[in-house]
């Protein structure tokens, strides 16, 4: 089947997709060039060069025209920024062999400087693959603004996240955010955190390592905003709101295990069980506040009636199994 075109304007340019609101700089690729860079960035590769590290260009980046600099740097001073998710070793044996039969590194990491070592936010495998491989450097664009390494869900270009590492690597950022800016209210985070779902998940599976969060983000979407708290506040406040998630996920689990009793073994019926009490599916308008929601389709569960439920109400119901993200 053809790939689907996207709709075009008068100019023959494809048509903004909903949401982007980029006006690209008219740079065109001689532009790139910084024969002249800016004093930040000639400060920057003055410290490169005194970490042992070498600038290999100089350059504007196309969209915001924001400069940059090509490196060669020391790969046993850059590191994974300490809130990113864990590396995967199944995915560093993929590149690790990928490399060794090319014996090429073809893919640049971000970094940004942090008091004379480098963080990235999204290159924690291919740089734990040429550790591995003994090499000496790391290709790397080098950025000057520091907030881009909390902009790491947006500019991750590796492994897929999966739900439960998107939501603790959020965790992770804010916490490091709170003890560096407490003053930064949550909602002013909206780009580095990417939902509001996720910083609430993100708490819960710190507790519950093998939530099904599939389950709950969803309600979570409809229910949960950003919080208009300083960070520190808006912490104390997402610990109270994943207890509340935990305690509805206890009230789920005991139901399915009600329905396994009376003979039911299906891998939705916890799928099927929220389905089952949660009224926004069929809902139009305002939701009910989180507190309100969450507290009803708690009580609901805990009433669930399983010798009501017959198994082809369980097979109707569809959908994915909740499992865990393991």
């Amino acid at each position: 089947m053809a790939a689907k075109r996207r709709p075009v304007t008068k100019s023959g340019r494809p048509r903004a997709r909903k949401g982007v609101k980029l006006s690209p700089t008219e740079l065109a690729a001689p532009d790139l060039r910084l024969a002249d860079p800016p004093p930040e960035l000639e400060a920057l590769s003055r410290e490169v060069e005194g970490d042992g590290g070498a600038v290999l260009a100089a350059y504007r980046e196309p969209l915001g025209g924001h400069p940059l600099l090509f490196c060669a740097l020391p790969v046993e001073k850059v590191e994974r920024t300490p809130f990113q998710r864990d590396v995967s070793d199944a995915h560093v044996r993929k590149l690790t062999l990928a490399m060794d039969r090319t014996r090429r590194y073809l893919d640049p990491i971000i970094a940004v400087r942090e008091g004379g070592r480098y963080w990235t936010p999204n290159g924690g495998h291919r740089l734990t693959a040429l550790k591995e491989l003994g090499a000496r450097a790391v290709l790397a664009l080098l950025v000057p603004e520091r907030r881009v390494a909390y902009q790491i869900l947006a500019l991750n270009i590796e492994k897929a996240h999966n739900l439960r590492e998107k939501a603790l690597e959020v965790v992770r950022m804010v916490r490091d955010l709170a003890g560096r800016e407490p003053e930064r209210k949550e909602e002013e985070l909206a780009l580095e955190l990417e939902e509001p779902a996720l910083v609430t998940l993100g708490f819960a599976y710190e507790e519950r390592g093998r939530l099904s969060g599939g389950a709950y983000q969803p309600i979570l979407k409809r229910v949960d905003g950003f919080l208009p708290s300083r960070l520190p506040e808006a912490i104390e406040e997402r610990r109270r709101r994943a207890a509340v998630v935990l305690a509805f996920d206890d009230a789920v689990t005991g139901a399915v295990e009600r329905l396994k009793e009376r003979g039911m073994s299906s891998p939705y019926l916890k799928a099927f069980v929220v389905a089952r009490v949660n009224p926004l599916r069929f809902m139009k308008g305002e939701p009910p506040g989180f507190d309100a929601l969450f507290e009803s389709m708690t009580r609901k569960v805990e009433k669930l009636d399983p010798g009501k439920i017959r198994p082809e109400d369980v097979a109707r119901s569809g959908g994915a199994p909740a499992e865990a993200e393991v």
